[in-house]
């Protein structure tokens, strides 16, 4: 399958490493483009045999798979410019969760879907969330979900939780750093810590509380009742938690998804077609 990339900013770059990392492609299977070359062209120095094409209507020609890899409102540019180029074989796919599948099939005379990354997926872990459209056709739902596996977990989603669902897999390493250095920062205003440790031991924890959780030993809940014994220390921590946190991520999500409808009122009138 040769695939092509178009816009290798962040999460393009992010994508095409991991892939590449785990074997799901070879860097021959690849011809990337992004406004500024240069980004492309460093990638093509570190994976010798990556194409870069000097633009995304050459990506298409050259692609059975083209993931689009813009900013939500660069994406009708990038529809607009390729569609003449699509054939009815191909695949487009989306990684950004403003643009629905509904509204690349209504733009496109192909597959379409979505494939909503991670940053954790750079280290091969993580989940990638997929969408499919109507029209997609049953092989490309194997290929797509067998391109996701190389790299996370593949979680097929419907539209509707789309924005919720990218929260947690897609923002949630941001939420989950904020928090982490908030947790650093009161051990270092509290206690005599230094924030060299204290950083130390805090992502050391995490990643065994990662692999507590990867290696199915404990969930969630069953975490917090076997570390947290009656009347010891890690419960007043518990009880403080509870009185400071409130609806903290209900504020969170209510923000998120605000934004995300402002986005999606801008997408809409671009495409006239609902999300």
């Amino acid at each position: 399958m040769k695939v092509g990339v178009i816009g290798t900013g962040n999460m393009g770059t992010i994508l095409i490493e991991a892939l590449l990392e785990a074997k799901g492609l070879e860097p021959t299977d690849l011809t990337i483009t992004n406004r500024t070359l240069s980004k492309s062209f460093s990638l093509k120095d570190k994976f010798a045999g990556i194409r870069v094409a000097d633009s995304s209507e050459q990506v298409v020609k050259e692609s059975d798979a083209i993931f689009i890899c813009v900013k939500p409102l660069e994406f009708h540019h990038v529809v607009t410019a390729i569609k003449p180029y699509i054939n009815n074989s191909q695949c487009v796919i989306s990684i950004t969760s403003p643009i629905s599948v509904k509204q690349l099939e209504s733009q496109l005379d192909c597959s379409c879907a979505r494939f909503i990354p991670s940053i954790t997926n750079r280290a091969l872990s993580g989940v990638s969330l997929l969408s499919f459209g109507e029209a997609c056709s049953s092989e490309w739902m194997d290929a797509l979900t067998d391109l996701a596996s190389r790299i996370s977990t593949p979680v097929t989603i419907e539209n509707e939780i789309t924005r919720v669902a990218s929260d947690i897999v897609s923002c949630g390493p941001a939420f989950f750093s904020y928090l982490a250095r908030a947790f650093i920062d009161g051990a270092c205003k509290t206690t005599k810590i230094d924030e060299q440790t204290a950083t130390l031991l805090t992502e050391k924890m995490l990643v065994g509380l990662g692999e507590l959780l990867r290696k199915e030993l404990y969930t969630l809940p069953t975490l917090q009742e076997k570390v947290c014994v009656k009347g010891g220390i890690t419960g007043e921590g518990i009880k403080a938690l509870d009185a400071g946190v409130g609806d903290m991520f209900q504020h969170l999500f209510h923000a998120t998804h605000e934004k995300f409808a402002e986005e999606i009122e801008k997408i809409e009138e671009q495409y006239g077609t609902p999300y």
